[in-house]
């Protein structure tokens, strides 16, 4: 099947054909799941040289992972104090660590598989709408001094020199993130996956599967594999293949627009090639795109598929609200795409049972923590390391199915009041 209708297809940097799977294979691990997570556990286990076989529903990268804003950044969708409350003051350390190190392992994967076509841009800006100085300080400081990094203090005027809207107030600046094409990045791990002898069948969704005992089997309608171990990283697009991971998150939605080329009115409103990110609940991203021409901006989350058109109408009245001067704007092209929560806010790292592990969950953080995440899999595999133990308090608890869907839809809304009345105080 073809890629949603969205500018990473377009833009798409090498669109070959994969076969299905139709016939039955042996190997040591198969992996469910071509996104960002299950190639990152792939592309290690290849490189050790292990036997690895990943099915694909669709096409490569076709989920979230393929089809984000493409930020790069560290962090996790819950904040530190939610961390250390369940992983204790060290563990919520080491973990925030994982997650610079996530950042890390895409940039220096850019680089060693000379992925051009990924086209890194360094630079996060993190600005607040409401006027609060002293609380970026302290959370500047806090990096600094508990992690050794750096964040960029900008005040009001610096902000508002580059971003030329009444809406922001200050910003920290994060240097060493990045935002970059995501679905050229994934197709070319997917290049190297197989040039090290690892194989990827498309259009090959698991229909069915047999876990238990020392041999696992995974069956698609035409073919299946036969492993010592399977690795589970479909994220928001899980079936009912394996219950119990199906209903530990909640599918979310989220929406982005792509708006024509205006590189000059742009210019007017952005000055600055770093990705924005404001400090709401669900708030606004967006970077530019094609060397300033357009500008790629996201937003706005839904417990419910809602139209891509109808959705992309709030978010262009977001863009347009922030930045009247872009009111003559027009939006070219809006998609979305599902994203999993778990109801601790982070991810689900960790073996379901002996053989089965699973990597999801990843909360709309994921190109840092997914990259990871299949990362400290892969190390698990190999016997290298057991760091994603750090991960079991955050289990596979249910997320509570149809009145969860509510609850998190509900809570969503109350924090979107708040984020109103707040911005209104000023």
């Amino acid at each position: 099947m073809p890629y949603p209708d969205t500018y990473y297809r377009r833009t798409i940097a090498d669109d070959s054909q994969r076969s299905s799977l139709a016939e039955t294979l042996e190997c040591d691990t198969v992996i469910i799941g071509g996104g960002l997570a299950g190639l990152t556990t792939a592309l290690q286990l290849s490189r050790a040289g292990l036997p690895v076989v990943l099915l694909e529903a669709e096409k490569v990268g076709y989920g979230a992972s393929g089809r984000n804003g493409g930020f790069v950044s560290p962090g996790f969708a819950t904040g530190e104090d939610a961390i250390v409350r369940a992983a204790g003051v060290e563990n919520a350390r080491t973990i925030h660590r994982l997650s610079i190190e996530g950042v890390d392992f895409i940039r220096d994967t850019i680089r060693d598989l000379d992925i051009t076509a990924a086209a890194p841009q360094p630079g996060l800006m993190s600005v607040l709408r409401h006027n609060d100085a002293d609380s970026l300080k302290t959370h500047a400081e806090h990096m600094r001094r508990e992690y050794g990094y750096d964040l960029e203090y900008l005040d009001r005027d610096a902000v508002r020199s580059v971003l030329k809207s009444q809406r922001y107030f200050q910003a920290l600046r994060d240097g060493k993130a990045f935002h970059m094409h995501p679905l050229n990045y994934l197709r070319a791990l997917a290049t190297e996956i197989e040039r090290l002898g690892g194989r990827i069948f498309e259009n090959s969704a698991a229909v069915s599967c047999s876990l238990d005992g020392p041999e696992k089997i995974v069956r698609t309608a035409r073919g299946q594999i036969k492993a010592r171990r399977v690795v589970l990283t479909t994220g928001g697009y899980t079936g009912p293949l394996v219950g119990r991971l199906k209903r530990s998150f909640l599918p979310i939605a989220t929406y982005v627009m792509l708006t024509e080329e205006a590189p000059d009115l742009i210019r007017e409103a952005i000055a600055t090639t770093d990705a924005i990110g404001d400090n709401r609940r669900a708030g606004d991203y967006y970077r530019l795109v094609e060397g300033g021409r357009r500008i790629l901006w996201g937003g706005r989350i839904t417990t419910r598929a809602a139209s891509p058109a109808a959705l992309a109408k709030e978010l262009r009245r977001e863009m347009t609200g922030t930045y009247p001067q872009l009111s003559g704007l027009k939006t070219e092209l809006p998609w979305s795409g599902l994203m999993s929560y778990a109801r601790h806010l982070m991810p689900q790292i960790g073996e379901t049972q002996p053989g089965v592990w699973h990597c999801t969950a990843f909360g709309g953080h994921g190109l840092n923590t997914t990259a990871m995440g299949g990362k400290l899999i892969a190390e698990a595999i190999l016997g290298q390391s057991d760091r994603y133990t750090l991960f079991k308090p955050f289990g596979l608890a249910w997320a509570g199915g149809l009145a969860g869907l509510a609850t998190a839809q509900l809570t969503y809304w109350t924090l979107q009041a708040q984020d109103w009345w707040r911005e209104r105080a000023i």
